[in-house]
């Protein structure tokens, strides 16, 4: 399967602009899935910037 890294990144609404997964959506769900926690993407903007990436605050933020 080709990566599509370039593509990836350049819609990804991550804030972390260093983090080394940026653009390889696979490897960011891995690595947050493996650490308990949800990836930036499926925070709306505002919550995103948070950078809290755990299941409660994301609950939380989609339902205020």
């Amino acid at each position: 399967m080709e990566c599509k890294k370039a593509r990836n990144a350049a819609s990804c609404k991550c804030t972390h602009s260093s983090c080394s997964n940026r653009g390889m959506c696979c490897d960011c769900v891995a690595y947050h899935r493996e650490a308990g926690q949800i990836p930036g993407c499926f925070f709306d903007e505002k919550s995103e910037r948070e950078h809290d990436r755990s299941t409660e605050f994301f609950i939380k933020s989609r339902s205020a």
